[in-house]
């Protein structure tokens, strides 16, 4: 069985976060969308409630399969987790040129880590690539419309946060 992990913040989770879980889904039998509760980040949610967001979000609101995709949080080196569950692929999203540069050493310092780790960046559609948690709540905080760039689950959760 070949599993990858997707991790990130999900604080929400976006469209452009879901958009890569589809595609990574293709590329492996099994998904660990791991969600960062790390003591040095300011969260707009908390791990408990992003975990929920994110299972309303991929289960409930686009219908993805919960044989596939394991949501867990974590607080860990990624590769750790890797080697927790048996993963050989670390997924990574990429939005813009701007972010391949963080990536790609990050990418380099896991492989320095475990050399049997692979990692493997994967964009977006085109109309999702703009989007980012940090734009989704500056928009939201600003009564601003989010339909276009969240699920229903995000909309309700992030209107109820603010």
């Amino acid at each position: 069985m070949r599993t990858a992990i997707y991790p990130g913040t999900f604080d929400p989770i976006t469209l452009g976060h879901a958009d890569v879980i589809q595609k990574s889904l293709k590329l492996c039998d099994r998904l660990i969308v791991a969600t960062t509760n790390t003591k040095n980040k300011d969260y707009f949610f908390p791990i408990d409630k992003r975990i929920e967001i994110i299972k309303k979000s991929l289960f409930f609101d686009l219908k993805l399969s919960k044989k596939k995709i394991l949501i867990i949080p974590f607080n860990t080196l990624t590769i750790n987790l890797c080697k927790k569950f048996n993963a050989s692929i670390i997924v990574r999203g990429l939005r813009a040129v701007s972010d391949f540069e963080y990536e790609f050493q990050l990418a380099g310092m896991n492989k320095k880590l475990n050399k049997n780790i692979e990692t493997i960046f994967l964009m977006s559609d085109v109309e999702n690539q703009i989007i980012s948690s940090k734009f989704v709540k500056e928009i939201a905080k600003l009564k601003g419309n989010i339909n276009q760039f969240v699920t229903k689950s995000v909309i309700k959760s992030v209107k109820e946060k603010i």
